[in-house]
């Protein structure tokens, strides 16, 4: 049976601004109080796992034993079908620089550069999906852990500068325009993130 979370308080396991108000937003007013990872002066630990439900359960561990407060982590990425699945785990890694920032504009430049290459002189493959596990953990260690999908297709040049990561090059299906192009609140409804949060929501804090 799922742990039902009971609080006023949840830690958002992330360093992204956008991210943890994005969470905020998804969780409709069922808590008042979002401070981050942040806020508590954490690192973020390393990402360990092979699998998005697995490095969202290692965050969700990590910063809930640190703060003695439940927590919430999600990981998410881009899944490529012309690249064998890449960038997936690892697609904030594309957008890493040396001094430490993440440039999520050369992120996308070279996911269009690789794929080309995979098919020099013929239509690219231009299928994909964004994932995202969600993962609420407590002190204890105990997890509860969901994934959602959202399907489309890579526009290039990329269009839109709302939302963030590989938004901007990103058509769901049954969309002429990308999540960088999308009100915020049309993503909400439809994105990768939303469908994980209906799944968390109906296991672990809707009566």
């Amino acid at each position: 049976m799922a742990r039902h979370f009971s609080g006023d308080t949840l830690v958002i396991a992330s360093h992204n601004p956008g991210k943890v108000t994005e969470i905020a937003d998804l969780l409709g007013g069922r808590v008042r109080q979002f401070p981050s990872a942040r806020d508590f002066g954490l690192s973020d630990p390393e990402e360990t796992g092979d699998s998005f439900a697995a490095n969202a359960e290692l965050k969700a561990r990590f910063v809930a034993v640190a703060t003695g407060q439940p927590a919430l982590a999600d990981d998410s990425g881009l899944v490529v079908s012309a690249l064998g699945g890449q960038p997936g785990i690892h697609s904030a890694r594309w957008a890493e620089q040396p001094d430490g920032s993440r440039d999520f504009g050369r992120a996308m430049e070279r996911l269009q550069a690789e794929m080309e290459g995979h098919s020099p002189g013929r239509p690219t493959d231009r299928a994909a999906y964004f994932a995202c596990a969600l993962a609420l953990g407590w002190p204890d260690g105990h997890c509860e852990t969901v994934e959602g999908r959202v399907r489309g297709r890579l526009v290039w040049p990329r269009r839109g500068d709302r939302g963030f990561g590989y938004d901007p090059m990103f058509e769901p299906i049954g969309h002429d325009i990308t999540f960088g192009e999308m009100a915020p609140a049309d993503k909400h409804r439809i994105s990768h993130r939303a469908d994980a949060f209906r799944q968390l929501l109906a296991r672990c804090f809707d009566e």
